[in-house]
């Protein structure tokens, strides 16, 4: 059941096969292949019978079913049964021969099918398919095929076979006609021969070992005869390449004397094809055989023939070999297999040939001759073994090669040279010194980009493969170790080996411990044997001196480092234990780091601390003088490497420092002052980092040492009168005198602190402005030499560090202190405001930082023109202070990187001065300063200012320790200089300004006796509001605020409302609109907050809204104030209308707005005008006075405050939205107002009034009256607006006395004027 099934499946995939898609098809043959696994009987079975079945199925779905066919086969080769294999088998003979055309794929896959099964079953497979080669009738093309693949695939099967078929084949050669038949013949022959020498190879392993060569050379033979006499003129490159392979195989089976015979033709007729065809590989590859086959029969044919050969085979060499292209490689591999064939048998003709060609013009020559002198060396040792020190001399010419092509190949050369013995010989050592050179090429040196048909050896440069060469010449050629160790030592010191010092250290550190196995002696260098080799102090100075920049050339630190640890014992034997123990700890902190993210200075300080060590542990003091006097040695040697020599001058120091003898010390300080390169900024750093290191332990030598070179003759031709005219010298003496000054800093910096303070001003700063003030005809000329003051700022800066971490700190009182501090403020002055082009400010900036904190404190005038300078100078720089105003500089990243460190400086400066004075007082103080360029309308000013003001309230608060309760008292006024920021047009400025007050808010809380570490919901809440911020949507902001406000609200203590709200309202004009409405929405969001509390201040924030209205004439001002008033008015109505009523008569256009502001809401407007017709009604409306005049009567004067209540009556009813508020109230203000105008008709102004309405007037083109009568009258209109709406409004009472119209006569008497109503 199983198997039926299995075949149906199959089947039904077969059946599958006509399907047109390439990758159905591929899936059918591959599910054929999965079931063949598992049941291949049947498989192969099933698809004989649908073959069988199917005669008419096109051949290309034949061919499917057929390769599934052969790869069951191969899987499953050594479990096919019999039966099966004969029915394959016959399959496969009729669909290979069915057809009498070539149908290639088809009859391919059948043939392969035999050859699969024809591995173990190759009898049945011959007795088949020789049925179908029969003499005289020339065979189906696949047939001859099908032999020659077999004869491959099934050797010692089929050899037995091959004389009879050769026997067969014979006759049927001059039969064939066409080129494919004669091609397919050629195939067979090439296989035939190949399968016979593999026979005759194995022959221990044969089934017949009585097989020799002659069983077949005169078949063989008479075949060649007719491949090589008839074919291989034929026209059809194609056959000829067919004959030519054939041939090459066939000639180690044809009879000695016979090839011997044929030789002198065979060779030329082969050398021709070179010219008529461009493909060599297969003529190279065939000659190659004939060659070998020629000495292995002891032909003395070829001594004639080797010039035309070496002629021919020399160009194929030196033609260059494509990768891309494959079978230009493989020529090269044959033709190099050519002349190693050649110089076994002739080796001096062939060096003879080879070697003047290395003189030769043409590059392709010199390096195609290299490539045939490496394959030579390596493949003919004992040939060419005496002939060593003639190669090695011929190799002077291509050493001086510049060519990077030929470089190649000379490493190339050496490599194998040094494989075969030849660099022990004289003249070794130059080959390996080359090999060095070429490891010291710089690794960016690449080969020069050739035109298309050029050709590279390797896409390597020159350097990478002499570095592997190197490295694998140490590691795998146990001959070269003598050689190379310790001879490679010669190049570690030369600087121009910088480039190699990886490889070269590698290598060593290898040799090395090759050398230490071998016992424990044999590692310690020989200087007695090798003059040569630089001493252990060289070696240790360069070692170290390289590590320094650790990742420098392939990682050399790592690998310097090593060796110097291989080397202990041979640098000193006390050093065993240190280093063993300290130079891993150095290689894993090189390894645990980066380029990037490695501190330079942290590690120069932990080698300078292994060199502290090693000296301590040396403790001979004989020897560490020889050592620093080879340092010194070695200094010009890093001219061009300024970060090295840099470091090597650290190194000197130190070791000065560890000398007992104080007359070396002297004598190396001066020796270094007289040869140091002044002009350079790293030698200037350098020397001045040796003295203050060797000022460590030597501070009188080191001091004395700078005096007396002051006096020497460097100095008595640098500062006359004429000297201007020399500006060259003058430049050279201005540095000279820029490293004295650095000298002095780094003196006091490092010298020991107990030594050094007495000596500051005494000593060291007397000096210092010794050089740096110049006098001409005994006037004082600073100088302007930018490199002076920039040493002098930062020598200062160094003396001052050096006080303040001085253990005395505390009682030493720096009297020039003010001094310096004025001298840094004068260098600030002088840089231009306009653009940042120096890094003087910043580097001044700095020194301050560390020369306010010493003592004695700094007076106030000093202090405040410190910080204002410094502030305007980096605040008012313009927007991009990287930016030349002329254009953009090729330095812009460099200046953008100057102007951070320049703000950061400033914030450090500032943080110094107020951690002076760490109290609110001081936190106002430099608000004071701040202030301005907080609120100022330029935006980068804003935006620095606003920076700087955050980093020094965190500073502030982190700093801030309270041990009392104590007030602070300056909160409201900080908060309200910031928090309107919040809506800056900048969102930087946004983002500082909610963390400005954010540490305000916890300062707040800590001198309210919370802990630092304190944290509150509230004010964390504002972290959140940054979000935002980020985005200027003013809706977004202006919610922003009002949330700011209610945290502030709620945290602000009561005795700092007030101030906050005052300071707040300055806020109203703000030249920036955002910030002013920032203001006004903080302020009524406080005072929605708060205002209940603040009835007492009332009065005083009424007077400072009508004063802001007075000021700031904007709209949105205007809208917030009558906002304002209405929400104090809603908490404190009698106190907002007294305060009103208070205001001068007659009210200006300002008091009239915030009267109308109280007709918003009905139920306060209604509140208010009760309270003013009380005040209305509450006092007489005049009082009588005598007139001065004789025989005048008395004269009425209005009482005040019914006239200023009349006056808010009509301005809070002339307001629309007072309508409801009037109706409801309309009886009592109709009666009041008629009232008011009955008792005033006749009545004066009091006298100061009239003055007033008559300067208003004046003014004014249409003055509003203030007669007591007037002003009465005036309010009815806007009663009678409200009756009218009232009409309107149905069910609305309205009294008819609202018609009631009584004009104020004009011409009437006081007495007649006044009627008692009935």
């Amino acid at each position: 059941m199983m198997e039926s099934r299995i075949k149906r499946l199959a089947t039904t995939l077969m059946d599958a096969t006509t399907d047109k898609d390439p990758l159905v098809q591929e899936q059918i043959y591959n599910a054929l292949c999965y079931l063949g696994e598992s049941e291949p009987e049947e498989i192969l079975h099933s698809c004989d019978e649908y073959l069988r079945q199917h005669d008419k199925l096109a051949y290309p779905h034949r061919v499917i079913i057929l390769k599934a066919m052969e790869t069951v086969v191969k899987n499953n080769i050594a479990s096919l049964d019999k039966s099966t294999a004969k029915v394959v088998i016959f399959l496969a003979s009729n669909e290979m021969t069915k057809s009498k055309e070539v149908i290639r794929e088809w009859q391919q896959a059948a043939s392969s099918v035999l050859v699969a099964v024809g591995q173990r079953f190759i009898n049945k497979v011959m007795e088949e398919v020789l049925t179908k080669f029969q003499p005289g009738i020339l065979p189906h093309y696949f047939i001859v095929q099908t032999f020659a693949n077999l004869s491959v695939s099934n050797v010692f099967g089929m050899v037995p076979f091959l004389n009879s078929i050769l026997g067969t084949m014979l006759p049927m050669l001059g039969m064939a006609k066409q080129d494919h038949m004669k091609s397919v013949f050629c195939y067979a022959l090439q296989h035939f021969s190949e399968s016979i020498q593999e026979y005759l190879a194995n022959l221990d392993k044969a089934p017949d070992p009585t097989v020799r060569k002659d069983t077949f050379s005169n078949e063989i033979f008479s075949a060649y005869e007719v491949l090589f006499n008839s074919w291989l003129q034929h026209r059809e490159a194609k056959l000829r390449l067919a004959v030519v392979e054939a041939v090459g195989p066939m000639s180690y089976l044809m009879p000695s004397e016979k090839l011997e015979e044929q030789l002198p033709k065979l060779i030329p007729g082969i050398l021709a094809l070179y010219k008529k065809h461009a493909e060599a590989f297969y003529i190279s590859k065939s000659l190659c055989q004939i060659l070998e086959a020629s000495v292995n029969i002891g032909s003395r044919s070829l001594d004639v023939q080797l010039d035309a050969l070496l002629g021919t085979l020399h160009p194929q060499i030196c033609a260059p070999a494509d990768p891309s292209v494959p079978l230009t490689v493989k020529n090269h591999t044959e033709v190099l297999r050519c002349f190693t064939v050649l110089a076994c048998s002739f080796p001096d003709r062939v060096l003879a040939f080879l070697l003047p060609k290395l003189e030769s013009s043409n590059e392709r020559t010199r390096v195609g001759t290299l490539l045939i002198m490496r394959q030579i060396i390596n493949s003919t040792p004992s040939q060419m073994e005496i002939k060593k020190p003639f190669i090695l001399s011929s190799m002077k010419l291509p050493l001086q090669d510049s060519n990077d092509k030929v470089k190649r190949a000379v490493v190339q050369v050496i490599s194998a040279m040094a494989h075969h013995g030849y660099l022990e010989q004289p003249g070794g050592e130059a080959m390996m010194e080359y090999l060095v050179r070429q490891c010291a090429l710089p690794s960016e040196a690449q080969p020069k980009k050739q035109t298309p048909d050029a050709d590279d050896l390797t896409s390597d440069s020159v350097q990478s493969i002499s570095v592997n060469t190197l490295f694998l010449l140490s590691t795998t050629v146990d001959r070269m170790n003598n050689v190379l160790w310790p001879y490679l030592l010669e190049f570690v010191t030369p600087i121009q080996f910088t480039n190699a010092l990886t490889p070269l250290c590698k290598s060593l550190m290898y040799l090395a411990m090759k050398k230490q196995e071998e016992g424990e002696n044999a590692s310690l260098i020989r200087y007695d044997l090798n003059g040569n080799l630089p001493s252990p102090y060289a070696l240790t100075t360069r070692l170290l001196v390289v590590s320094s920049q650790p990742y420098a050339g392939d990682c050399r630190g790592t690998a310097a480092l090593r060796l110097l640890s291989v080397l202990q014992y041979s640098v000193h034997p006390a050093l065993e234990q240190l280093w063993s123990k300290r130079v891993p700890s150095l290689v894993e902190h090189i390894e645990e780091n980066t380029e990037k993210c490695l501190c330079q200075k942290e590690w120069e300080e932990k080698l300078l601390l292994f060199l502290q060590e090693t000296l301590a542990a040396v403790s001979d003091n004989t020897w560490i003088c020889h050592f620093v006097t080879e340092m010194c040695r070695q200094l010009n040697s890093y001219n061009g490497f300024p970060l090295e020599k840099n470091f090597l001058y650290k190194c000197i120091g130190t070791t000065l420092g560890a000398c007992t003898s104080k007359d070396l010390v002297q004598k190396q300080l001066q020796e270094l002052l007289e040869t140091a390169r002044y002009h350079e900024e790293a030698e200037r750093e350098g020397l001045a980092s040796c003295f203050g290191i060797c000022a460590i332990n030597h501070l009188e030598e080191t001091l004395a040492k700078l005096e007396d070179f002051v006096r020497s003759d460097v100095f008595k031709k640098s500062v006359g009168l004429f000297s201007i005219f020399k500006d060259r010298s003058d430049n050279e003496v201005e540095k000279i005198k820029s490293t004295l000054i650095l000298c002095y800093g780094f003196v006091a910096v490092h010298a020991p602190k107990e030594l050094v303070l007495s000596r500051i001003e005494a000593d060291i700063l007397k000096n210092i402005f010794q050089y740096f003030n110049t006098k001409v005809l005994g006037i004082k000329v600073e100088t302007k030499d930018l490199t002076l003051k920039l040493c002098l700022i930062r020598s200062i800066c160094m003396i001052s560090q050096a006080i303040y971490n001085g253990g005395k700190c505390g009682d030493f009182v720096f009297s020039r202190k003010a001094e310096l501090v004025a001298q840094m403020v004068e260098f600030i002055k002088a840089e231009p405001l306009d653009a940042m082009r120096t890094p003087v400010r910043q580097r001044a900036m700095v020194t301050c930082t560390y020369l306010v904190v010493l003592e004695p404190h700094l007076s106030d005038p000093d202090r405040t023109e410190l910080i204002d300078t410094c502030l305007a100078s980096v605040l008012a720089l313009p927007p991009d202070p990287g930016q030349e105003r002329d254009g953009i500089g090729g330095d812009a990243p460099h200046k953008e990187i100057l102007y951070g460190d320049t703000l950061s400086a400033l914030k450090d400066l500032l943080k110094s001065l107020l951690q002076r004075n760490l109290t609110p007082h001081g936190l106002q103080d430099m608000f004071a300063h701040l202030g301005p360029w907080i609120k100022s309308n330029k935006e980068q000013e804003r935006q620095r200012a606003v920076e700087v003001s955050a980093a020094l309230l965190d500073f502030y608060l982190g700093k801030l320790n309270v041990s009392t309760v104590i007030p602070f008292y300056n909160l409201g006024v900080l908060i309200a200089l910031f928090s309107p920021r919040c809506s800056d047009s900048l969102a930087s400025v946004r983002q500082h300004a909610v963390d400005c007050v954010y540490c305000l808010l916890y300062i707040q809380l800590c001198y309210e006796g919370f802990a630092r570490d304190h944290t509150d919901e509230m004010v964390e809440g504002l972290k959140a509001l940054k979000k935002g911020l980020e985005e200027p949507d003013f809706t977004v902001l202006f919610h922003t605020c009002h949330n700011i406000a209610m945290v502030v609200g709620k945290r602000v203590p009561p005795d700092q409302l007030m101030s906050l709200l005052l300071a707040m309202f300055e806020g109203l004009a703000d030249p920036d609109k955002n910030c002013s409405r920032a203001a006004t929405v903080m302020i009524n969001s406080l005072l929605k907050e708060r205002g209940s509390v603040l009835q007492e201040k009332v009065p005083d924030i009424m007077s400072i809204i009508h004063s802001k209205l007075q000021e700031v004439d904007e709209e949105h001002v205007r809208k917030a104030a009558q906002q304002t008033v209405y929400i104090l008015a809603s908490q404190h109505k009698s106190v907002v209308v007294s305060s009103l009523l208070g205001s001068a008569l007659p009210f200006d256009s300002h008091t009239c707005a915030m009267w109308r502001s109280l007709a918003a809401e009905p139920t306060l407007t209604s509140q208010i005008l009760e309270q003013l017709l009380e005040k209305v009604n509450r006092d007489v409306p005049y009082k009588e006075s005598k007139c001065f005049l004789l025989g005048s009567g008395s004269e009425r004067i209005a009482t005040p405050l019914p006239l200023a209540a009349t006056c808010a009556l009509y301005e809070i009813m002339s307001a629309p939205e007072s309508g409801a508020a009037v109706l409801g109230l309309y009886a009592p203000l109709f009666v009041t107002l008629l009232l008011r105008v009955s008792c005033t008709v006749g009545v004066q102004l009091p006298k100061s009034l009239q003055s007033r309405e008559r300067r208003s007037s004046s003014l004014s083109p249409a003055p509003r009256s203030l007669h007591p009568c007037r002003r009465a009258e005036i309010a009815r209109p806007a009663l009678r607006k409200a009756g009218v709406s009232c009409r309107r409004a149905p069910g609305c009472p309205c009294p008819a006395a609202l018609s009631l119209h009584v004009p104020a006569p004009r011409h009437r008497s006081p007495a007649r004027s006044f009627q008692k109503p009935n």
